[in-house]
């Protein structure tokens, strides 16, 4: 049975009425500009900080709609916790830097993360390898505020 996240509606909802402190331990908004409406649109997202930097991963790879947003134009709105923040976002679809991003999420949330790979029919403890074959499927953001 696949783990299903909370639908983006309720997360934008508890962000809107105060949660963020609360769910934004694990969730942040991202707000892209739609590359064809040109709209904004905002998406739930799980997220690690690392040196001051929002690292975001896409399991839908390249073809999600916010990261395609994303390569369109980087520009991007975050709203995590309490705070929100301006910031360019560079997208990264190499296996082996994704990889690393996977090992990092998996060392601090090994229960999550290894949920989610077995999902994947990976064991909860992947091999690099089996990591980088997974990773390739997926695509990555990192998001500099300004």
């Amino acid at each position: 049975m696949r783990l299903r996240p909370p639908s983006a509606w309720l997360i934008r909802a508890l962000y809107a009425i105060g949660f963020g402190p609360l769910i934004g331990r694990l969730l942040l908004l991202l707000t892209t500009t739609g590359r064809k409406s040109g709209l904004p649109r905002t998406t739930p997202l799980q997220y690690e900080e690392i040196d001051g930097a929002i690292y975001v991963a896409s399991a839908r790879g390249a073809q999600a709609d916010w990261f395609r947003n994303v390569e369109a134009n980087p520009r991007v709105r975050v709203r995590v916790k309490s705070c929100q923040f301006d910031g360019t976002a560079q997208a990264i679809t190499d296996p082996s830097r994704i990889a690393d991003f996977l090992e990092l999420r998996l060392r601090r949330h090994p229960k999550m993360i290894g949920a989610i790979l077995k999902s994947e029919r990976l064991p909860a403890a992947p091999s690099r390898a089996q990591l980088e074959a997974y990773a390739a499927r997926l695509a990555m953001v990192v998001i500099h505020p300004d």
